[in-house]
């Protein structure tokens, strides 16, 4: 079995004899639904800020610069102020999922996943309750705080609880509610938009239902048993994968090897953190950084974001805009089903590739659309069918996106990593995620005034990037217990020469018994 960056001789590779049980699928349906806030917030943000009536009350200088006679279609919505609205969450995200990877450790998944949904309920209500725009702000970074540490625990919390062979489908799940919260927002905006003076309200407050979901889900589930075993409850440990393995399964040989795993871990009471920054952890430390980097260098984040103003850019009125979020809401939903049934039968490489062809397809189409419909000083405007052309093909892309990047940067950061590093390194992977999020939100209106239409091929250009890169570096992991994970890196012809060999411990009695 592995241990940190070691692969194990006799390390397991079956999933005990365990199946899919009524109670292993409740329970990670229950921490799925922490993607619902995030999703929420990631489709409520761009249609509130497209909304009329929200930006009269905190920024009406966009209303002007959009009553404009002539005007630079890229340029209408580039404030820093509006975009810094959007992009705190992720500054005060990146934070919390660092601080909860300790907290982790100390009170155990659900806990922190409780805490999330807390954070996630306040904020939505200091939101909805906004009379300025520092109000707004302190509302974002609190709704922050809580994805922060939903995104931290509940991907790895599926991928501990969920059977070997089916990990890919499960731990997607994150990715389907995520798409879930996603189109409720597109329909909870579109249809407050036909609420004059406090629509936005509407939209901003209504994030304390899928925040009340996962406040109710985290209260129903148990702990993993890793988590459980770290913190020495080995019976609770025993009862709670009994409960989701099933009568038929070994479940005394899994906590054995999950025991295994965590007494490797004690071996090194180095810091977690300082642990991972180690020549042996190379790849997982790679890993961690590159593929939410990565996910975030697509541009989906930013289209998702800003799809109301980027329609509006392309030519669509403002409820015709929102209308087409609504749509691609859907299609991102429907992808994240295509890759809940692919994950597992195919690998998670086939999807990263053909997902990144598609998408690096589409981006280009887009800005040569664009670039000689709107042309370079954006003062022209784009027809009809080529607005049309525009949302198909961005919904392409978001396709392709929502069955290979998407799911899958919840589900290779959540199964990579060994037991001793798992928090640590799960917290770095959703800081880089929310970090870069933070970034690409805050510069993304500048950059689509200043890049015009090459915006799409810069994106396109780090799609290219990553493809290869996954090419190269990115093993299968498809079907391997996270127990026997070592063994993967051991064999790559690259990461090989990092990973260690080292025999399981054998005295693993006394944690068990």
């Amino acid at each position: 079995m592995a241990g940190g960056g070691f692969a194990v001789a006799d390390a397991p590779s079956g999933d005990y004899g365990g199946g899919i049980t009524f109670s292993v699928v409740v329970t990670c349906l229950m921490a799925a639904s922490g993607g619902l806030i995030f999703g929420y917030d990631i489709g409520i943000s761009g249609g509130v800020t497209a909304m009329g009536s929200f930006l009269e009350e905190f920024f009406p200088g966009v209303l002007r610069r959009m009553a404009a006679a002539r005007r630079d279609q890229y340029c209408v919505y580039d404030s820093h102020v509006l975009t810094a609205f959007t992009s705190s969450l992720y500054l005060a995200g990146l934070v919390a999922s660092l601080a909860a990877g300790r907290v982790t450790r100390a009170v155990g998944r659900q806990a922190v996943m409780l805490a999330g949904g807390v954070f996630f309920f306040v904020g939505a209500a200091v939101n909805a309750a906004a009379v300025n725009i520092a109000m707004l702000i302190v509302g974002r970074m609190l709704l922050g705080f809580g994805i922060g540490f939903t995104n931290q625990a509940a991907p790895v919390y599926l991928a501990e609880t969920a059977p070997a062979k089916w990990r890919g489908a499960f731990t997607t799940g994150f990715q389907l509610f995520l798409g879930i919260g996603n189109l409720a927002a597109n329909l909870t905006n579109y249809g407050a938009a036909r609420i004059p003076r406090w629509g936005w309200r509407l939209s901003l407050g209504l994030a304390a239902v899928p925040a009340s979901v996962i406040l109710v889900g985290a209260l129903l589930i148990p702990d993993t048993p890793s988590s459980l075993i770290v913190r020495g409850r080995v019976e609770q440990a025993r009862a709670a994968l009994r409960r989701v393995r099933g009568p038929k399964a070994d479940v005394d040989a899994e906590l054995e090897d999950v025991a295994r795993a965590v007494e490797v871990a004690r071996s090194n009471e180095q810091g977690a953190f300082r642990r991972i920054l180690g020549r042996e952890y190379r790849p997982h430390l790679v890993m961690a950084v590159t593929v939410p980097l990565f996910q975030q260098l697509t541009g989906v984040i930013v289209i998702a974001f800003f799809s109301p103003v980027l329609f509006q850019t392309a030519g669509f009125g403002s409820n015709a805009a929102l209308m087409g979020a609504v749509i691609l809401g859907a299609v991102n939903l429907g992808s994240a089903l295509v890759s809940v049934a692919t994950v597992d039968r195919y690998g998670r490489r086939p999807l990263f590739l053909a997902g990144g062809l598609v998408m690096i397809m589409c981006q280009v189409a887009v800005a040569w659309i664009m670039g000689s419909q709107i042309g370079r000083d954006g003062g022209s405007t784009m027809a009809r069918k080529y607005s049309v052309a525009v949302l198909a093909l961005t919904c392409v892309f978001s396709a392709s996106f929502g069955w290979s990047w998407g799911p899958l940067t919840w589900v290779i950061p959540s199964e990579i990593f060994p037991v001793e590093v798992r928090s640590a390194g799960q917290g770095i992977s959703v800081a880089v995620n929310l970090g870069a999020t933070f970034v690409l939100t805050q510069t993304f209106l500048s950059m689509l005034c200043s890049f015009k239409y090459a915006t799409f091929i810069y994106y396109a250009a780090w799609v290219a990037v990553m493809t290869a890169f996954v090419v190269a570096f990115l093993p299968e992991t498809k079907g391997v217990p996270l127990e026997a994970m070592g063994a993967v890196w051991a064999r790559h012809w690259y990461w090989g020469r990092f990973v260690k060999v080292q025999q399981p411990a054998k005295n693993t009695d006394a944690l068990i018994n």
